[in-house]
Formats: structure tokens, C-alpha cells, sequence
């Protein structure tokens, strides 16, 4: 797995209004991103520009999470999961990814598009008042993908 350099264990969060785009070519490689996300990332546009994707990866997320993203983006379908990414400085932030193939006519996948929001408390992890014991022993799920339908 790429080292990207130390980790704080500092969380930042970003406004739930904001939307993290951006796109590759089939081996990753930036093409675009948006302002939202030079912002959250705390690259500038042209750290960002023509690296591969994975400079933003976070150390704490299993590889499997990207062989699975990767294999299922790679079949033309697209991808859905709870990321953890590092920033530049080392902070984390947390996202719901969805990775979207981008089709040629012949349905081959020719770049990726990822689009990334805030993920929303789960259910499982909001605080109870009458029930604080069943809170403390919910699992959390480090990530999750969507299965081919």
C-alpha cells in the first residue's frame, strides 16, 4: 500500500452542503477535481492535477476496500463505500464515496467519476437516552460496498 506520509488521528470535518468531485483515467490518475475538494483534501489544485488517486488514502483503510472498489468499477458497475481519506497535513475526514464508470458505446469503462458527501450518522451509533448500553455495543462498520445487482 502507498505510504502518503504520518497521520495526526485529528478528524476534520467538512459542511454536509459540500459535494467532493473528481474524476481519473482508468489507472487512477487525477483528470479533474473540484473545489470542494482542493479544499477538503488540502492539496492545491496542481498537487492534485495528474496524481494518482490514492494520494489521499488514509493508512487505517484495509486494502480490500480498494481491491473490491477497484474490481467492481473495473466491470463497469459502479461503487459505493465509507472511506476514510487523509489530508495533506496528515488529518482524516470521512466520506460516502460513489465511484461511477464512465462508458464508452461499447459499455467500456474509459475514466471514473467519484463523488463524495458527508456520511450520515448511522442509526446504530446515535446516542439513546432510555437504552445507553445498547449504543456503547453497536458494531461499526469501517466500510462497506455496494454488490452488483
Amino acid at each position: 500500500m502507498r505510504d502518503n506520509g504520518p497521520v495526526t488521528q485529528r478528524e476534520f470535518t467538512f459542511p454536509a452542503n459540500e459535494t467532493l468531485v473528481s474524476t481519473t483515467d482508468l489507472k487512477g490518475r487525477i483528470l479533474y477535481c473540484n473545489s470542494a475538494f482542493i479544499s477538503v483534501s488540502g492539496y492545491s489544485r496542481d498537487e492534485l492535477m495528474g496524481q494518482p488517486h490514492n494520494m489521499i488514502r488514509h493508512s487505517d483503510m484495509p486494502a480490500e476496500a480498494f481491491a473490491d472498489m477497484w474490481d467492481t468499477i473495473a466491470s463497469g458497475t459502479p461503487w459505493s463505500g465509507l472511506v476514510k481519506n487523509r489530508r495533506k497535513n496528515g488529518d482524516h475526514y470521512w466520506v460516502n464515496a460513489n465511484v461511477t464508470p464512465l462508458l464508452d458505446r461499447h459499455g467500456q469503462p474509459v475514466a471514473y467519476m467519484s463523488v463524495r458527501t458527508v456520511p450520515g450518522r448511522p442509526r446504530s451509533m446515535a446516542p439513546r437516552r432510555s437504552m445507553p448500553a445498547c449504543a456503547a455495543k453497536a458494531p461499526s462498520a469501517r466500510f462497506a460496498s455496494a454488490t452488483a445487482s
